[in-house]
């Protein structure tokens, strides 16, 4: 199982918002520890879901990063090819030409 930042940031803040409900609800009753818990879980999710935010934001730069990174490799890789596609060629005209050599005989 992957921790996937873009499945937990919802649930973070859905966790955030219940937490300051229940301090809300805590203060109303006149339970002052309980709501600085709730205040603190509510603080702890809002950090985390802010966490998780960046680093699905920083992960898009990265793949952009790689994505050009691949680009620049595909087409490098393409230059070399045509390269050695020419030499390629060129060797096959150099053989055929000694074939050719070779059927007519020596000069005489």
């Amino acid at each position: 199982m992957t921790f996937k930042a873009s499945t937990w940031y919802p649930i973070a803040v859905v966790l955030s918002v219940i937490n300051l409900l229940g301090a809300a609800f805590a203060v109303g009753r006149a339970e002052p520890s309980h709501a600085a818990v709730h205040a603190s879980l509510a603080l702890a999710f809002v950090l985390w879901a802010r966490g998780l935010r960046q680093r699905r934001g920083g992960s898009e730069v990265q793949v952009q990063a790689r994505l050009e990174a691949l680009e620049a490799d595909v087409g490098r890789l393409g230059q070399e090819l045509s390269e050695v596609q020419e030499r390629l060629d060129f060797t096959e005209r150099v053989l055929a030409q000694a074939r050719e050599t070779d059927r007519l005989g020596p000069e005489r």
